[in-house]
């Protein structure tokens, strides 16, 4: 299916986008991983989702402080930062590459960082976090939206929140409206809120910010 995203340019981004195979994916990252906070901040991009996402998760949850979290598809830590920015002091991170998570421990925010595939089963105990955000993970030639919404509801405690963002332009066409769908009918989950916002304002790309509460 072809990427109709505006990539602002970005050569890189164009490339992750159209890749199919998470082996390709992940060397794509680690060749982009000490370029790629520089790449996404420029102002042909302006990547603020990560703001967004903390923001969302204070209004939803409260106090982060003593929350356990976990950053889904972390990459070089540009999510974990507002995060920890709001007073969170135990996020956990995974990535499927080592070359952003190897950027992402020198920020010295996260408590435990390790590879991951999240278009897999999340290799984690049910109820492990209060919080699991994944910001720009669930997207084109990533990840799509099964199992990896139900993995994230099975990690988080009861209560908790789940914190996403989805490109507007792969909401209803890529099943991701139809997955949300089914667990709220299921019970795993209530709708907090579902805006969408100006995920990268300087390449015009806007995506949902998914807030989802675990029953």
């Amino acid at each position: 299916m072809p990427v109709t995203t505006n990539t602002g340019g970005n050569s890189f981004l164009e490339r992750v986008y159209n890749v199919s195979d998470p082996e390709e994916l992940k060397h794509l990252y680690d060749e982009w991983a000490d370029t790629y906070d520089s790449g996404v901040l420029d102002p042909t991009q302006d990547y603020v989702a990560p703001t967004f996402v903390a923001q969302a998760v204070v209004a939803s949850y409260g106090n982060i402080e003593n929350a356990k979290i976990l950053d889904a598809g972390c990459g070089t830590g540009l999510s974990g930062l507002p995060l920890h920015k709001a007073g969170a002091r135990n996020i956990d991170g995974v990535d499927l590459s080592e070359g952003m998570l190897k950027v992402a421990r020198k920020l010295g925010i996260y408590t435990d960082l390790a590879t991951a595939d999240l278009s897999k089963p999340i290799e984690k105990p049910d109820g492990s976090y209060d919080i699991v955000v994944c910001v720009g993970t669930l997207t084109h030639g990533h990840v799509g939206p099964r199992p990896a919404l139900e993995e994230m509801a099975r990690i988080t405690k009861k209560g908790g929140v789940m914190v996403s963002t989805i490109l507007d332009d792969i909401w209803e066409e890529q099943g991701f409206a139809a997955e949300v769908v089914r667990l709220k009918s299921e019970g795993l989950v209530e709708v907090v809120s579902n805006e969408s916002k100006d995920y990268r304002p300087g390449a015009k790309v806007t995506a949902k910010i998914l807030v989802l509460r675990k029953k």
